[in-house]
């Protein structure tokens, strides 16, 4: 796409948020970058990075107020911010069950709302929401973060068919296995309960979390986050491609039939399903 626009991305300071802002830039957007707290992203001319915790809807609100008086507009929002939980569900707390959706199911919720009236009066928007196969299919000890994700995603449908007749797209990004930091420094615990140690160790190979670091120099495996970047880029600038559920990663389109085939399978044994 060749008309500059001015992107809202949150959780920018790392990973996949930090190359989407780098990415943008690279394509002469403005970006608007959200961070939590102290951040590493360097000076540009069209960088704004703001504070935000995306629990907090009048901050939310606030955000895109100031990001629309210094660019003019919000083009396109990412909902990137958010962080895994592991858990078994008898081993979540009340407040980290409240934060986790706090922050990947409404903080979403939030911004969108936020910059939905200036994209209405314009005709035209993107809403991308960071989703996960784990959307699609779940993973025992991540099921707080998997409904999370499937509010995320199911709020998401229904929005991209409320908002269409207003020229604004919604598309849903499924990454697989991405080489972040998401499953390291970002990932947070519950204490465990002894019950599901040998749960824990027929799934990461350990009881004991939060599992041990990696060696230091060891790079993350799966997708790169500049890779990423580069498609969801693509993505929002072909508005050829109307996709509302957009896969990243070569290992995400074999995760994402072996969950729905699953799920058919299991419809299936009701007489009164379609063959």
């Amino acid at each position: 796409m060749s008309t500059a626009q001015t992107w809202l991305i949150t959780g920018a300071n790392r990973g996949l948020g930090r190359a989407l802002t780098l990415a943008a830039l690279g394509a002469s957007h403005n970006v608007v970058a959200t961070v939590r707290g102290e951040h590493s992203l360097p000076e540009h001319d069209r960088l704004l990075v703001l504070p935000l915790d995306v629990r907090n809807r009048a901050a939310a609100f606030d955000v895109v107020e100031r990001a629309s008086s210094h660019f003019g507009a919000v083009d396109v929002l990412v909902n990137n911010a958010g962080y895994g939980l592991i858990a078994a569900a008898e081993e979540v707390t009340e407040p980290e069950a409240r934060s986790i959706i706090d922050t990947d199911l409404l903080g979403p919720l939030w911004l969108s709302q936020a910059v939905l009236p200036g994209m209405r009066a314009r005709g035209a928007g993107h809403i991308v929401q960071i989703s996960t196969v784990g959307a699609v299919g779940t993973v025992p000890t991540l099921g707080l973060y998997n409904a999370a994700k499937w509010g995320l995603e199911g709020f998401s449908e229904a929005l991209a068919a409320e908002v269409a007749g207003f020229g604004i797209r919604v598309t849903i990004v499924q990454p697989g296995e991405l080489g972040t930091d998401w499953a390291g420094g970002s990932m947070q615990f519950s204490t465990p309960i002894g019950a599901y140690d040998d749960l824990r160790t027929q799934l990461f190979g350990t009881p004991s979390v939060p599992w041990p670091a990696p060696p230091a120099g060891v790079e993350p495996s799966g997708t790169s986050p500049a890779s990423a970047a580069e498609a969801i880029l693509s993505h929002v600038g072909d508005p050829g491609d109307t996709r509302l559920r957009v896969l990243i990663g070569d290992d995400a389109p074999p995760q994402v039939h072996a969950a729905l085939t699953a799920r058919l399978y299991d419809y299936g044994q009701d007489p009164r399903f379609p063959q």
